[in-house]
């Protein structure tokens, strides 16, 4: 059999390993192999077309709600020029590593945590970097960081349809993605462009989540649409994938990312898209 690795077509092949003289190779695999020591069943990314609507929010509680059923869980911080998981979660210290790789830190409920503010000496340190070092910085956490076990890891995507969400989609293997969303007018367009980059890569869209769906009035207790009617039924249908969940702006959670308890969340807005991820990757026939 031809072992030819050349990039040819129809054109004639000068490869050492092609027999014939021409050959229609096919797509060259940029995925990355991640630490020897890792076993990591499930990798989800969760995205956003823009940034500003509580993406790192909801990664964070997917992964709370995902550890309290007892899975093993970890979280990637991929938004590296804007990094909020290790405050969410309170984690003050900063990694180390060896000569086998990096160790990420763990939060008090034992959920793996890697993110670029546990390697920087100062955490209000900008991120001057250019989008090729970004790009590698992302990849590394994929390969270098000793994960150890994981049932179901979380990457925080950065926002947007740029270099270093193409950099995740092309370099680490995701089983799927979660959309998140607000309920402005422009939400069709957003979730659209954050579609249609996941179909084009044939990574599967597990669902959209909603953020700031509504506000509580403190005083009568009646929900305000601060941005309007949602679209996010309409659009989903559209798109031929679920609604996983919707989330109000929440004082009280608020409260909690800002003292590093987002663990102690009792909300169960999420609870429902953490059951549809499990039993989506139970039955593959739903993907």
């Amino acid at each position: 059999m031809s072992d030819c690795s050349c990039d040819c077509d129809s054109t004639e092949c000068t490869s050492e390993g092609c027999s014939s003289g021409s050959c229609s190779s096919k797509p060259e695999s940029f995925i990355e192999k991640t630490n020897e020591l890792n076993s990591i069943k499930r990798v989800i990314g969760v995205i956003s077309g823009k940034g500003g609507v509580g993406k790192s929010l909801v990664t964070s509680t997917l992964a709370v709600l995902m550890r309290r059923k007892g899975h093993r869980v970890g979280v990637l911080d991929a938004d590296i020029t804007g990094p909020s998981i290790p405050k969410m979660f309170g984690i003050t210290k900063k990694a180390e590593g060896s000569e086998f790789g990096i160790y990420p830190e763990r939060t008090h409920n034992n959920i793996n945590v890697m993110s670029v503010n546990l390697l920087l000496e100062k955490d209000d340190a900008p991120v001057i970097w250019r989008g090729p070092i970004i790009s590698g910085t992302v990849k590394q956490f994929w390969t270098d960081v000793i994960w150890g076990d994981i049932d179901y890891l979380f990457l925080d995507m950065p926002p947007g349809t740029g270099d270093v969400p193409l950099t995740v989609f092309q370099s680490i293997p995701l089983d799927g993605v979660v959309i998140v969303t607000s309920p402005q007018d422009l939400v069709s367009l957003i979730v659209r462009k954050a579609y249609n980059m996941a179909k084009s890569m044939n990574i599967p869209v597990l669902g959209i989540v909603e953020n700031m769906s509504w506000l509580k009035c403190p005083d009568c207790g009646k929900d305000i649409k601060l941005f309007g009617e949602s679209k996010i039924e309409e659009i989903a249908l559209k798109l031929g994938v679920p609604v996983l969940g919707r989330m109000p702006i929440d004082p009280s959670i608020a409260e909690l990312c800002d003292q590093g308890e987002i663990e102690k969340l009792s909300h169960s807005y999420l609870d429902n898209a953490v059951e549809f991820i499990e039993k989506a990757f139970e039955d593959k026939s739903k993907l």
